[in-house]
């Protein structure tokens, strides 16, 4: 299964994105204001890979002008009717539809991956102000909670792709596998929770893109077991998520 298709597996399941994946904490916003040395209100953002604009919405209420740039389908329908106010172009990271020196602040929430580092790196720094900056940001596995670690396992299991490591890269490897080598560069870990019903829960699993490429069949059975698992270490179905945010910032030197 290649890149491109988990990437574009999004557009199956656009609602239940949007109405299960979960947000960012309002200290990685702090922290774009002070890597910037200014609020984000009236900053110009281009939130590139916004899907249902789960950050684009947060950028908004933060006093941003967004634009969102979205190669799905699906997902910019799902965008328009969530934030009927906020532009959107269609388009990705590897060939951004944006003039050049015309943006503050390029975000990529969950999406960075998806790019080719070797095009979307050169992309951003055309389009961004000669004081502008990139910021990169993932939800990742908390592996020191024993119940979603076991979990992860089992999910990297069913979608037969390997783990990741519970070792998280140090600063200088993760800023070479982001592409940004060369770049002045801030990395910050930012721990959140969320308390969701664990029908919400199973449906944010399932939203994931090595699930959408698999069989239906195969997935009602492992989320019934994971139903099961889940209801004996939650018996009010009450489930509580913990997310570590990996932000990376970067300007140019």
């Amino acid at each position: 299964m290649t890149g491109s298709s988990r990437a574009h597996s999004f557009n199956s399941a656009a609602d239940q994105y949007e109405a299960s994946r979960p947000s960012y904490p309002p200290a990685l916003f702090d922290f774009l204001d002070e890597f910037m040395g200014r609020p984000l209100s009236g900053v110009r953002v281009a939130d590139v890979g916004a899907g249902t604009g789960i950050a684009s919405a947060l950028l908004r209420e933060r006093g941003a002008d967004v634009i969102a740039v979205e190669p799905g389908d699906a997902m910019a329908a799902r965008f328009h009717r969530v934030l009927p106010g906020v532009p959107i172009v269609r388009g990705d990271g590897n060939a951004l539809p944006l003039a050049g020196s015309s943006r503050d602040l390029i975000t990529y929430a969950q999406s960075w991956q998806w790019t080719d580092t070797r095009r979307s790196v050169p992309e951003a720094l055309r389009v961004l102000r000669a004081d502008g900056a990139l910021a990169l940001w993932w939800n990742t596995t908390a592996f020191d909670v024993p119940w979603i670690h076991a979990q992860h396992e089992r999910i990297a299991q069913h979608c037969g792709v390997p783990p990741r490591s519970a070792v998280r890269p140090d600063d200088s490897e993760a800023i070479r596998l982001a592409g940004l080598t060369g770049l002045r560069v801030a990395r910050r870990h930012l721990r959140w929770q969320r308390t969701v019903p664990l029908d919400l829960h199973l449906a944010n699993i399932s939203s994931r893109s090595a699930f959408l490429v698999l069989g239906q069949a195969a997935n009602r059975a492992f989320l019934a077991e994971e139903r099961r698992r889940l209801r004996e270490a939650f018996p009010d179905e009450t489930v509580e998520e913990t997310y570590v945010v990996d932000l990376l910032v970067a300007a140019r030197p």
